[in-house]
This record gives structure tokens, C-alpha cells and sequence, in this order.
């Protein structure tokens, strides 16, 4: 069954919408599926990038199965010169210094005139461009064409988001450990200072560059036709009518946008090129029994000690799962850690009937769809999350930074399809308190019995929702009503 419905529309070139997605592969990747939705509708679209970037879309590209206009690219420079940056370095994934973060996001808000000469070439019907660049709304004005923003989050923690901007809640506590209630929710939900951003958390310490950008991002979203979320009703429906009754958010939401992807070989592509082969990885899948596999992956920006490495190791060891770890050196100390230092000594040899070890780029989308996958140790993107949700895998929760910890209060208290490993504090950089023997027994819970069944039971249950959704539901319809909307849009 197709998850993309074709539609009856003649294609239309004419109508044409642009994508302008920030330099970060949880930002891209999504971005692309949503071209990949828009021109299922027949209509015309383009993805502006940089040269270093290209390849993450022109690569998955090159197998996508045109069933309307063809997504096109149009290639910017980017000002690395300009930012203090070394040639080559245009994605947050390659930084390797706080300094270097902040000379990439400065190069990010000099994209305006660029951005501007590529709408004025394609003479576009709208813009839809990530929540990162404020000034896009005002691009898009110039040209009398709406902007959209992309939000690379849900409604839940869109909702956590507002109430700690208005209410301050974490301002009334005494210690960065004790808990407190975020007001106004459909739900009772408890934080601690500890699992806020470092920007709210030490709002009065915030420079005054970080308050400026947030107000112009503010006023972007007034100012713009409206969000879009990927996520689809279904999964947070409390939250979307909070959000869009109660906070009066302008919301589009039509996801999972993944499950554009329906062969093996998009699944595949997606992102970066994988370091396994797509043979050699089903393979050894297809070689395991059905929800017998723990995956194990972080995302392409966090950041693990070595001894935290090590410390996930003998966790899964001591788990006795099976398992595929995605693992990869970490940033700064990469040139400093021997290969074999990664990991305990002989684990490797101990875990090779049992584990796949794949170090760099993997199909997480093509595992995550394995019959044998039966649960999931994430940080909490929201990518992930989503994935996860769309093919019913019950995870193991290890927030990080971000938007993490409301993500993972949205999996284990709402909707109830995950366990915590008890990660308590907000980091840019994972440390070791959480302890090896809290990822083994979380692992277990999400693995082996009786809580394990009801919590597949309920990952199933919102797996079907999610394909309902995009199989002429909730999200397939909010989308024929945005392009709708686009269409007969007037300055």
C-alpha cells in the first residue's frame, strides 16, 4: 500500500514552492521528504543548499521515482571565509569546537542576500524555510510570496516551549534539582532546571546577541503564513488543539514524513552514504528472530566521552540482547583515541554472534523497519522519535540536549511506549552519570517481559495510526489543504 496517495491533479510547473532547510542532517533529511510530499501533489519544487550539502539531497535523489514535477536543487555559496570557518566546513555535524559552532551559526544568518537571488531567478508561489532563519520571512515579503516555518519538533514540545516562555515556572524553584509543574497543560508534566536548555535555563545570563535572535524569531513566525510540524494528529492530539486553540498557533502538520519513503532503496539513501552495505545489514537482520534486536543510535550531533562509549558497551553486553550499535569517535578527542580504545577490551570478539557494530553513517530508517528491531536507545530527536513511532519500535529514552527531555516525556508519560534511563542534566556533551547498570536494566524492560509486551502493544497501536494518518487521514488531508492554501494565496 502506497503511504504517498497519488493524486488527480495535472501537474502543474507553474506553482512553484521553494525549501530552505538549515545545515544540520535532522533538518535536511525531513526537509526532502517534504519536497518529496509537495511534488507528489504535483507541485514544482526546489531545495536551496550549499556545496558541501548537496550531496545529502542530489544522492537520494538519484533513486527517487518521480510521480510529479521534479525536485530540483539550486546550490549557494557559503560564506565559511567570511565566518572564520576553514573551507569545507557547512554542516553542524562537522564542527569540532564551541568557537567553531559559533562561526558555522554566524554563517548561517549571512544566507540572506544569497537567498534572495535565488528567489528573484525562480520567481516562486512561497517559501517554506527552517524556523533558523528569522530572516527568510522578510525575504519573503519582498517578493510578495507567504513563508512558511519549519519546526523541527511536535506540538508537545512546541507546548513545554510556550508555557516556560510565559509562565517561567523554573524561575519560582529553589535548586536546579527540584521539580516543578509546568503550568497550563492538558497534562501535569514535572521538569527540573536540570533538563532545561542552557538558554532558559540561565535566561538572565543571556547574551544579549542570543535575546535579539530570539525576538527576530518571534516575530519571524507572527509575521510568516504559519507553521509546519512533522507530526501528524493522531499522536499528540491534546497538544495540537492546545496549540492552536489555546496558544493560537497557525500549525500544519502532515507527518510522518518518512513514510514517503516506501522501498528499500529510498530508506537506504536517506542522508549521508551508509558505511554498511544495504545487503550485508538486511542480512544479518534477517538472520535474527523477530523483536529480538535492540538498535542503538544518538543522532549525528551528540557527543560521547570515550568512557561513556565504554560504559554503553558493558551495557549491552551485560543486557544480553542482540544488537546494532551505531558508534562513532568523539568530536575533538577523534584524532586522539586510538580505534581500539573505543571499546572494552576483546568486547568485540565476546559480542560478535550477538551485536553489529556499524562505526558512522547508517540506514537507520531500513532498520528501524526490520521485523527483528524490538526496541530502540535513543537521544530523543524528534526524527527518531517519529521513526520509531512509525514502525512500532518501543524505546529506550537517553535524552541528551535540545529538545530531548520534553521528547522523552512525551514517550514514557503520554503516550507510554518507552523507558528512561534516567538521564537528569541538559548537556552539550554526554558524561558518565548515567550508570551502565540503568541502561541494562532500562534495555530489559523494553525487551523482555510482560511490561515489554504492553509496551509493543502500544507502539503498534500508534504504528497503524501513523500510517492512517498518511494513507488519506489526518495528515494526508492537512496537506492537500496547505497546497490548497498556497494556491490560492494573494499578497
Amino acid at each position: 500500500m502506497s503511504t504517498c496517495p497519488m493524486t488527480i491533479e495535472e501537474p502543474q510547473e507553474s506553482f512553484h514552492i521553494v525549501f530552505f532547510p538549515m545545515m544540520g542532517h535532522g533538518h535536511m533529511i525531513p526537509m526532502l521528504d517534504i519536497a518529496k510530499l509537495f511534488a507528489t501533489h504535483q507541485v514544482k519544487t526546489t531545495i536551496i543548499t550549499t556545496p558541501c550539502n548537496a550531496t545529502t539531497f542530489t544522492r537520494p535523489l538519484g533513486s527517487y521515482k518521480n510521480v510529479g514535477p521534479p525536485i530540483d536543487v539550486e546550490i549557494i555559496p557559503f560564506p565559511s571565509q567570511e565566518a572564520g570557518l576553514p573551507e569545507g566546513i557547512e554542516n553542524f555535524e562537522d564542527v569540532t569546537s564551541p568557537e567553531m559552532v559559533g562561526k558555522l551559526w554566524k554563517a548561517t544568518q549571512m544566507l540572506e542576500e544569497a537567498l534572495e537571488k535565488v528567489l528573484e531567478k525562480l520567481n516562486p508561489n512561497g517559501l517554506i524555510a527552517d524556523k533558523l532563519f528569522p530572516f527568510s520571512t522578510r525575504v519573503a515579503s519582498k517578493f510578495g510570496i507567504p513563508r512558511l516555518i519549519f519546526q523541527g519538533t511536535g506540538y508537545f514540545s512546541l507546548s513545554i516551549i510556550e508555557a516556560l516562555k510565559q509562565y517561567e515556572p523554573h524561575k519560582k524553584v529553589s535548586s536546579d534539582d527540584e521539580e516543578f509543574v509546568i503550568p497550563n497543560l492538558p497534562n501535569e508534566i514535572k521538569m527540573t532546571r536540570l533538563k532545561l536548555p542552557e538558554h532558559i535555563r540561565e535566561s538572565d545570563k543571556t547574551s544579549n546577541d542570543h535575546g535579539e535572535f530570539l525576538k527576530l524569531t518571534i516575530q519571524a513566525e507572527v509575521d510568516s503564513m504559519g507553521i509546519i510540524c512533522d507530526t501528524f494528529y493522531e499522536l499528540e492530539h491534546d497538544y495540537a488543539r492546545h496549540c492552536r486553540n489555546v496558544l493560537g498557533k497557525k500549525i500544519f502538520s502532515f507527518g510522518p514524513v518518512s513514510l514517503c519513503n516506501r522501498d528499500k532503496e529510498a530508506k537506504f539513501c536517506r542522508g549521508k552514504d551508509s558505511v554498511i552495505d544495504e545487503v550485508e545489514c538486511l542480512k544479518w537482520l534477517d538472520s535474527k528472530k523477530e523483536g529480538s534486536v535492540v538498535y542503538v543510535s544518538f543522532g549525528t550531533l551528540t557527543i560521547f566521552s570515550t568512557i561513556q562509549i565504554c560504559q554503553i558497551a558493558r551495557a549491552l553486553e551485560a543486557s544480553e540482547q542482540e544488537f546494532i550499535w551505531v558508534v562513532k569517535k568523539t568530536k575533538g578527542e577523534a584524532d586522539e583515541v586510538d580505534e581500539q580504545d573505543w571499546l572494552p577490551e576483546g568486547f568485540e570478539d565476546r559480542v560478535k554472534d550477538k551485536g553489529l557494530i556499524i562505526k558512522g553513517w547508517a540506514p537507520q530508517m531500513l532498520i528501524l523497519d526490520h521485523k527483528s528491531i524490538g526496541g530502540f536507545l535513543t537521544h530523543c530527536g524528534w526524527n527518531s522519535i517519529l521513526e520509531a513511532t512509525s514502525f512500532g519500535v518501543p524505546m529506550v529514552t537517553w535524552p541528551v540536549f535540545a529538545d530531548h527531555f520534553y521528547n522523552e516525556i512525551l514517550v514514557t508519560e503520554i503516550l507510554k511506549t518507552g523507558i528512561s534511563v534516567g538521564a537528569k542534566k541538559w548537556s552539550r556533551v554526554v558524561d558518565d552519570s548515567v550508570k551502565e547498570e540503568n541502561v541494562t536494566e532500562a534495555i530489559r524492560r523494553v525487551m523482555v517481559g510482560d511490561e515489554a509486551l504492553d509496551i509493543r502493544e502500544r507502539a503498534n497501536k500508534l504504528k497503524e495510526m501513523a500510517r492512517n494518518a498518511v494513507e488519506g487521514g489526518s495528515s494526508y488531508n492537512e496537506l492537500i489543504n496547505l497546497i490548497q492554501l498556497l494556491r490560492d494565496y494573494r499578497p
